[in-house]
């Protein structure tokens, strides 16, 4: 039995008629401040639910059991306060905080609901759209990766120091084996896009080892890295396509400390192991230098041998080789990471435009069309053997008029080209009848854009009939043929779907491609063999612009008589005898110009290469020619 009886409960006072407290509560709320818990003050008898409901009636308890304590001193007493009278629920709470330790009501005063405990909640995640394409963080690095990670960076410290050729192919290789096994130790599977955007990757690193020309090996490597990003990411769509290069960038970091990681895992269970592999290394390096410098010492041929196949790398050059170490090693472990949990860039879904109503949508475009089929009607004048009349009426040369629209037709192909990705976003899906208008006006509009791209060809083939080839005449035609190409496959798309055509990964097939036959098909060969076949043809040739080619020209420059021979490829000469390339660093090309030379000396005696310069030249302005006798060459 208890000390301390519960009151009996009571019915809330009414307003007409206020009572005073009752003894028994008074007498039974003052006790002994023997306990803590004693001591706390309870509830008035007013408030029914500081008792749970369920509590039964019990009676009084003997004075005995109760220690006796002196009265409290009188006290006005609060006026009585009217409450409506509590739910169940809310006694039950009170109740409980009573019994947890919480203070209770005030005496005299309406007891507070006190709301139950609730720990604090978490804080909501962001969701953004960075959040959402990165993937979990993957498993421990495999030992395979590290290893081929370690081979990749000194290679690139050993053969990328020198030049460009097939080192590049070299130092790829085991950067993709990094990849293939952390894919591999992750469970992503080979796909066959995947060996296709390797592969591609690869056969454009072999445009470094064929030509000597820079600005094609600059589009190979790009392109590489490209589709390299592509055969990491797996993309689809247009923004993994895009934006897949960044994802390597992305990597570099992450991909460093997760190489950390997986070496601090593995040094504590293969101490026993490191010193086997390390002295197995010291002695197998000790044996080749010590027999490899006795053989080399006993025979010349050897010695030429070693020495063109082992790097040639001095002290000065310490710093430079330690950048390409850790280059090629970060640029390894970016790799793996990203083939072991690449960022989903195809989970980045644009909003659909608004569609807009059939006229709203087509009459701008059905507009458009007619200006090209106007302008695409002269244009077929004009190359069925119409010159004669346009130039009397517009007072240009041949040449002039040839140059003068290039240009403007190659900015209104991609102009186009946004036209169409535009009207795309906001045409109309109603239905049938929908697709079949979006199909006839953009298919029109491709249809008239080709035979736009065709006129700019043609003009720039007159041009160069005119003034010559030069680097930046085959570039722009080069990218004009190539967004032909982009058209073609609008209208495929078109026809079949641009889901069944894969047209994002059929348009990258494309530009690479692209990349990989102009790099295969030297432009700098091209620029020459063309300004040849005019100074066979006219007896005018710009010398000075020549010699400034790369190797690649060299066949084609040796077709010349002497002296023009000579300087063309002076420039050629000096830049391969001036400084001994080890074979990883020469390209086929660069190869060919040596024994180009070598067969046949250069003579400067009696002439100067430097020639006055006249008016012809394109974008230089000026433009040295000189006829069939060596002289100036003049209309």
């Amino acid at each position: 039995m208890s000390q301390q009886e519960p009151a009996p409960q009571q019915q809330p006072p009414s307003s007409s008629s206020p009572s005073p407290p009752a003894p028994q509560q008074q007498s039974s709320s003052s006790t002994s401040p023997s306990s803590p818990q004693d001591a706390r003050p309870t509830a008035p008898a007013s408030a029914p639910d500081a008792v749970p409901d369920t509590a039964p009636a019990s009676p009084a308890a003997p004075a005995a059991s109760i220690p006796p304590s002196p009265a409290p001193s009188p006290s006005p007493s609060p006026p009585p306060v009217t409450s409506p009278p509590p739910a169940a629920g809310d006694a039950r709470a009170r109740a409980g905080a009573h019994a947890g330790g919480g203070a209770g009501p005030v005496p005299g005063w309406p007891a507070t609901a006190v709301p139950p405990y609730r720990p604090p909640s978490a804080p909501a995640s962001l969701d953004t759209w960075l959040t959402r394409i990165r993937p979990r963080p993957p498993g421990p690095i495999p030992a395979a990766a590290l290893w081929s990670a370690l081979a990749t960076a000194v290679l690139s410290a050993l053969l990328l120091g020198d030049g460009l050729g097939l080192n590049l192919l070299l130092v790829a290789v085991p950067a993709s084996l990094t990849a293939y096994f952390a894919a591999a130790a992750a469970g992503r599977r080979v796909r066959p896009w995947t060996v296709v955007w390797g592969l591609g990757g690869l056969a454009l690193l072999v445009v470094p080892a064929l030509r000597d020309a820079g600005w094609p090996t600059f589009l190979a490597v790009v392109a590489a890295l490209g589709l390299a990003s592509l055969a990491l990411h797996g993309s689809r769509g247009w923004r993994g396509i895009v934006l897949g290069p960044f994802g390597l960038f992305d990597s570099i970091v992450p991909g460093v400390l997760w190489a950390g990681r997986g070496l601090r895992e593995r040094a504590g269970g293969a101490q026993g192991r490191v010193a086997p592999v390390l002295r197995t290394t010291a002695v197998a390096v000790g044996l080749l230098v010590v027999f490899g410098g006795l053989f080399a010492g006993a025979d010349a041929a050897f010695a030429d041998l070693l020495g063109s196949l082992v790097p040639d790398v001095s002290v000065t050059e310490g710093p430079w080789r330690s950048l390409l170490f850790v280059l090629g090693l970060l640029g390894a472990l970016a790799a793996a990471r990203t083939a072991a949990a690449p960022l989903r860039w195809d989970s980045l879904k644009a909003r659909p435009g608004r569609p807009r109503s059939r006229l709203e949508w087509a009459l701008p475009l059905i507009v458009l069309d007619l200006l090209f089929a106007v302008f695409n009607a002269v244009q077929l004048t004009v190359l069925f053997g119409g010159y004669e009349k346009v130039l009397s009426q517009t007072g240009l040369t041949y040449a002039e008029y040839a140059r003068q629209g290039f240009w403007q037709l190659l900015w209104a192909t991609l102009l186009t080209l946004a036209v169409i990705g535009l009207a795309l976003r906001w045409a109309p899906r109603g239905g049938a009848r929908d697709r079949t208008l979006v199909r006839s006006v953009l298919g029109t509009l491709c249809l008239l854009t080709l035979v736009v791209v065709a006129s700019a060809l043609r003009r720039m083939d007159l041009y160069v009939d005119a003034y010559g080839l030069t680097r930046l005449r085959v570039s722009v035609a080069a990218m004009e043929l190539w967004l032909g190409v982009v058209l073609v496959l609008l209208m495929v798309a078109g026809v079949v779907g641009a889901r069944r055509l894969q047209l994002p990964r059929a348009v990258a097939v494309s530009a690479a491609a692209g990349v990989l036959a102009f790099g295969l098909a030297s432009p700098d060969g091209l620029v020459a063999e063309r300004n040849v076949e005019r100074y066979e043809t006219t007896g005018k040739i710009d010398v000075g612009y020549l010699e400034g080619l790369s190797a690649d020209a060299a066949p084609a420059l040796d077709r010349l008589p002497e002296p023009l021979r000579s300087c063309a490829l002076r420039t050629i000469a000096g830049d391969m005898y001036e400084e001994d390339k080890p074979w990883y660093a020469v390209s086929l090309a660069e190869v060919r110009a040596r024994e180009i030379i070598d067969d046949r000396a250069l003579t400067f005696e009696g002439y100067v290469c430097t020639p006055e310069r006249d008016e012809y030249g394109g974008e230089r302005e000026e433009y040295g020619e000189f006829d069939e006798h060596g002289e100036v060459g003049s209309d």
